[in-house]
């Protein structure tokens, strides 16, 4: 008998003694499936596979079903499927008994992905009833075993996610909402100098609020591959310049960012506004959590095709980055120092490099501190090739 999964047919009679599977060949007329003539062993599949014959005895327990389920499959082949297998649903009720894959409806073609308890443990089950012909009888009961961790993962992110959102509200639109609840109740009791203080504090408040949700924005259309890039003529240089600018005008001293420049730069196609975003939080994570001087190099670089392109490399002489911490640096919400910040800042720019087709890398500066480097290829306009 054979099984279709994922657009390969594979035959699983031989499964029981661990040898490779090979699909048959295709009928006359019908297109060959995806890995023909190809050896395919229960054993490579990722995802656990188990398989019942027409009795509802294992014929197939692959090496992934015996590491999710911790059942060797010496234990469950050539047993009834209740007795090898015994799931339950969350309200302790026996699975087998409760779906009945062999009896009930003839036209039922399977059971979808949900979860299950399988001896305290919870497993991902989804079923699929092979039939002789549509309302035949089951012949063979193809079931595929996930473990639940990646679930529990993407759980846990949306769950840091909703408490992040949250504890980065709450403190702005807190302040807001009792600076304009005053305003509104004390407005003629305020002199000029005190009303501008608070509207101030108001703004930059509402401005934090407005960069958080644009963060959510971007985390968004980076997760679902939608983040769009609007290509302009981009001048490296000028950008750099203009960010280092903002940073003085906003109380950094000057002979603290040194500014290097390896010329001649190739054309860079890109979107300003986004390049923009890269280097307004690579200077701001290296003023804030870094120390000294921050150097900033612009120069041409080239990937391992040869293709052009232009760098940056933005380092600082403050503690630098453990180690052990370098692999967590650009995953949502990790945190360099305890100075503020939601954490979002380094994951949103190795999606805006990456949507660019370039490449951002993390390490240790000459001067000890942390040392960031991203390289965006010339990308020139299919006009101008």
């Amino acid at each position: 008998m054979s099984v279709r999964t994922s657009g390969i047919t594979v035959t699983t009679d031989s499964c029981p003694s661990g040898g490779p599977v090979r699909p048959p060949s295709p009928a006359a007329g019908e297109p060959a499936a995806l890995g023909t003539g190809l050896g395919l062993d229960p054993d490579d599949l990722p995802d656990g596979l188990v398989v019942a014959d027409e009795t509802g005895r294992v014929v197939c327990f692959n090496a992934a079903a015996a590491r999710i389920t911790d059942i060797a499959p010496q234990d469950a082949l050539g047993r009834p499927l209740e007795h090898a297998l015994p799931l339950q649903d969350i309200e302790g009720r026996r699975w087998w008994r409760l779906t009945d894959p062999y009896g009930g409806l003839a036209i039922r073609r399977g059971q979808p992905e949900r979860n299950l308890l399988l001896g305290g443990r919870e497993v991902l089950v989804s079923a699929r009833y092979v039939r002789s012909r549509p309302t035949g009888p089951v012949q063979q009961l193809v079931i595929a075993l996930r473990g639940t961790e990646a679930r529990r993962r993407t759980e846990l992110s949306h769950a840091e996610l909703i408490a992040t959102v949250a504890h980065e509200l709450r403190s702005p639109l807190t302040s807001v909402k009792g600076f304009t609840a005053t305003l509104l109740q004390k407005w003629e009791r305020f002199t000029d100098d005190q009303k501008r203080l608070m509207l101030e504090t108001v703004d930059a408040d509402a401005n934090r609020v407005t960069r958080l949700i644009a963060e959510l924005l971007d985390i968004s259309r980076i997760d679902s591959g939608r983040l769009e890039v609007r290509r302009q003529r981009v001048d490296m240089i000028a950008a750099v310049r203009r960010h280092v600018q903002a940073q003085t005008t906003a109380g950094q001293r000057p002979d603290r960012f040194l500014i290097r420049m390896l010329e001649p730069l190739p054309d860079l196609w890109a979107d300003p506004d986004k390049v923009d975003q890269v280097l307004g939080n690579l200077l701001e994570n290296a003023v804030r959590h870094g120390e000294g001087t921050v150097t900033i190099e612009v120069g041409p670089a080239s990937d391992t095709t040869n293709a052009e392109g232009t760098s940056v490399t933005v380092s600082d002489e403050g503690p630098g980055i453990p180690e052990e911490s370098m692999s967590r640096v650009f995953t949502r919400f990790w945190r360099g120092s305890k100075r503020g910040g939601t954490g979002l800042g380094l994951y949103i720019v190795k999606g805006i490099v990456e949507a660019h087709g370039g490449a951002i890398t993390v390490g240790r500066a000459p001067a000890g501190g942390a040392q960031f480097r991203f390289s965006l290829p010339v990308a020139a306009p299919a006009f101008m090739a």
